[in-house]
């Protein structure tokens, strides 16, 4: 394809080359042709075989060719009939332009010979082209004021077609105010004029639209158009003028600062400047310039700070509009301010009579006013007061508002009332206001002393000091002050022949008691005497209270030995049958103790005796019985010493003597023995001494064996957890107290016991007492281990 193109371009080359070079050689006339623009291809525009006065055969032999200058391709030949066609639609417009006449120039090549044939194709215009405008659309500025007369040039428009297929006038549409002049340029060209014929008024008709239509001389005529748009331009000819001359606004006084309250508007029939209108305030006075601020463009007015009701209810502010002329206009706006309930009630005391006395009947206890700055029912306003107080509000005038109480108050119940006044307005939404007022209740002496307790019961041990604090009394007093001051006194005794005087004293101030004296339980044990408390008001007011002092003993007296009588005169002796059986009571021992309780409750104890063994002294009653059977070996005079002691603490105890003598029958006489002689003395020394060691041999032997017995009951009992073996220590228990007063035991108590030898004495310990159950157990057992035991030291 490549090698094709260029073997063309050469021949064509070669060919342009033998037209310009054998120009001369062709000795052929020139010949012209017409056709008109726009005709199709195949077109036939002449027969050049029948032109150059050749046949179509020779024509064909001879290679005839069309040339066209700038290798376009504008004709084609047809070698069959010797026809010369267009080979492409023609366009007058774009081949030649404006120019006229446009000629085509082309030439027929003719070879073998060589032959140049020079023609001219003349193209005819069609009116194929409208007049067409460059701007479509044309904006004029015209003064209103421009006289009438005046021209105002405009665009023209542009046909592309020549002579009479060119533009030829130019109208317009409507004509009211305007008519147009078509003028011609020394080229040729038409162009329009606008002529104004009629003064324009830019405030009846601020714009006109037109339309300018520019015609051809075609058959039939092509046009084109264009608009025209004018703008009547103003002068300042009109004042602005307000929409309203007044206007009235009501606004809430709680409105937020920067609101808009009103706009005002003005216009102004000018344009431009002359018709731009700026706001302002017209004489404002300094207040109204604090509270608004107008927007000078917009003419919104709004509020710089809040309005307030109470101090200003209505503004009247002058606005003035003004436009660029100089021209202005002016209006009034009334600013109403609307009242909202922003103000809470107030109350104002007059006065308040406080303390009062509780005792006192209706009184005034302040004076108030109420008031609310607010207006309507925003200022009316009404009080109250808790319900549950003694108190009630009472109008007066001009809204002023006495408080009373209802009746006399109570201090001691309450002594001071906070009463809160509550100021309601009937706004709305409602607002309160509570003022609180303290109103003190003074005292009046209108409560005895009251003391803590009916009766108080104070205790004194026995030989006090003197001026011991034995206890206090207290009485209180609900009133206040002096009236509740109390003193103490002592009041008579009932019994006159109580020394109340000599035993105790009272502390006025405080009802501290004191024993004036050592106080002896043996001879006083309890005595009781009355207590006044009296305040200090005026009248003064008292009441009184019992007090019982019980004197509590201590272990001041020993106990003291009735039978037998230790006083030093002749011994009584005891006479015990040689026969007598074991626990053959020989005799008691009876003793005393002055003090009482625990400190009387006395014990008894062999202390000595002559022959060891032989007798045996009962704890709880003094009694003395034989521990065994008598013998001939026994001695026949025994000294036996007894221990009386009480369980005091410390402990007192006495000592009793006894005299045994053994006889063989009560029938023998009592006679002082006789001494022997020194060799009767001496075998009787020898009997004693036999009976005394076959006695430690036997003595020994029965401890041996009640020890045995005893070990075996004391695991016994304590495997069965029913009852011990031990010795008591310390006092004895409160069950072992005498109660009858006489110093001794009564003989209805039971104990449990347990045999020890430890000394070679055989003395009984007794043991505290245990339930009724487990004595009688432990009697028992007792009684099986040993039965003449038992048997021997039965109660009587």
């Amino acid at each position: 394809m490549e090698a094709g193109g260029e073997r063309f371009l050469r021949q064509r080359q070669v060919l342009l080359l033998f037209v310009f070079l054998g120009g001369s050689l062709a000795g052929s006339e020139s010949r012209r042709y017409s056709v008109a623009e726009e005709k199709e291809k195949g077109f036939l525009i002449a027969n050049l075989a029948k032109d150059l006065g050749l046949r179509v055969e020779e024509l064909a032999a001879r290679g005839a060719q069309v040339v066209s200058k700038g290798n376009k391709q504008h004709f084609q030949l047809s070698h069959q009939t010797g026809d010369l066609l267009l080979n492409e639609k023609l366009d007058r417009e774009e081949l030649c332009g404006p120019t006229e006449p446009c000629i085509l120039h082309f030439q027929i090549l003719l070879q073998n010979p060589l032959q140049f044939v020079t023609n001219e194709l003349r193209i005819i215009d069609v009116n194929d082209h409208s007049p067409v405008f460059f701007e479509n659309e044309m904006h004029l500025k015209i003064l209103e004021s421009t006289l009438p007369g005046t021209v105002i040039p405009l665009g023209n428009a542009e046909d592309l077609d020549v002579g009479r297929n060119s533009l030829q006038n130019y109208t317009i549409t409507p004509n009211s105010h305007f008519h147009v002049l078509t003028r011609s340029r020394r080229d040729g060209r038409k162009y329009p004029e606008l002529v104004l014929d009629k003064a324009l008024d830019r405030e009846e008709q601020p714009e006109l639209s037109l339309t300018l239509t520019a015609l051809d001389g075609g058959s039939p005529p092509r046009s084109g158009t264009a608009q025209i748009n004018i703008q009547v331009l103003d002068i300042n000819d009109n004042a602005p003028e307000f929409a309203q001359p007044l206007y009235e606004v009501a606004v809430l006084e709680n409105t937020p600062v920067n609101s808009v309250i009103v706009t005002v508007s003005a216009s102004d029939l000018d344009t431009g400047s002359f018709g731009t209108i700026s706001y302002a305030f017209f004489h404002a006075s300094e207040e109204i310039r604090k509270t608004f601020q107008l927007n000078p463009i917009t003419g919104d007015m709004q509020l710089v700070k809040y309005l307030n009701f109470e101090a200003i209810n209505s503004y009247e502010v002058d606005i003035e509009a003004k436009d660029g002329g100089g021209l202005s206009g002016k209006s009034t706006v009334i600013v109403q301010v609307v009242d909202v309930n922003d103000n809470p009630p107030e109350l104002t005391l007059s006065s308040v009579n406080s303390p009062i006395p509780e005792n006192s009947g209706e009184t005034v206890l302040a004076v108030f006013s109420v008031s609310d700055l607010d207006s309507g029912d925003n200022g009316r306003v009404m009080c109250s007061i808790e319900n549950n107080l003694p108190f009630f509000l009472k109008p007066s005038v001009e809204n002023f508002y006495t408080l009373v109480s209802e009746g006399a108050l109570d201090r001691e119940t309450r002594s001071e009332y906070n009463i809160t006044i509550t100021i309601t307005d009937l706004g709305t939404p409602r607002l309160k206001t509570k003022y609180n007022i303290t109103v003190l209740v003074s005292d009046v002496n209108d409560n005895a002393p009251a003391f803590t307790q009916i009766s108080y019961t104070l205790f004194v041990r026995e030989n006090n000091s003197p001026a011991l604090h034995i206890g206090s009394v207290s009485a209180t007093d609900r009133d206040s002050g002096t009236n509740a001051q109390v003193t103490y006194s002592l009041l008579p005794p009932q019994d006159p022949h109580l020394p109340l005087s000599s035993l105790v004293s009272i502390n006025a101030d405080n009802g501290h008691l004191f024993a004036l004296r050592s106080l002896d339980y043996e001879a006083l044990q309890a005595f009781e005497f009355r207590v006044g408390a009296t305040d200090r008001g005026s009248p003064a007011l008292s009441s009184e209270a019992l007090v019982r002092v019980l004197v509590l003993d201590a272990n001041d007296n020993s106990p003291f030995v009735l039978y037998p009588l230790q006083n030093g005169s002749a011994p009584c002796t005891e006479l015990v049958p040689r026969a007598a059986e074991p626990g053959y009571l020989v005799t008691k021992v009876v003793a005393v103790d002055g003090d009482s309780g625990q400190n009387a409750w006395l014990s008894y104890q062999l202390l000595k005796a002559t022959e060891p063994g032989l007798f045996g002294v009962w704890a709880h009653n003094g009694e003395v019985r034989t521990a065994r059977l008598l013998s001939e070996r026994d001695a026949a005079k025994h000294r036996l010493v007894v221990l009386v002691k009480d369980n005091g603490e410390p402990p007192r105890s006495a000592t009793a003597t006894l005299h045994v003598l053994l006889v063989d029958g009560f029938s023998q006489p009592y006679l002082p023995l006789p001494e022997a002689a020194p060799a009767q003395a001496q075998a009787d020394l020898l009997t004693v001494y036999l009976v005394v060691a076959l006695a430690s041999v036997s003595s020994l032997f029965l401890f041996s064996v009640l020890l045995f017995v005893a070990v075996r009951l004391c695991r016994r009992s304590r495997a069965a957890s029913v009852g011990r073996c031990s010795v008591p220590e310390g006092p004895f228990p409160g069950q072992m107290v005498d109660v009858s007063g006489t110093g001794t035991l009564s003989q209805s108590y039971q104990y449990e016991v347990c045999l020890t030898g430890g000394s070679g004495t055989n003395e009984f310990k007794f043991l505290k007492p245990i339930i009724p159950n487990f004595v009688a157990q432990g009697a028992e057992r007792v009684s099986e281990a040993n039965p003449s035991f038992r048997k021997s030291f039965e109660f009587s």
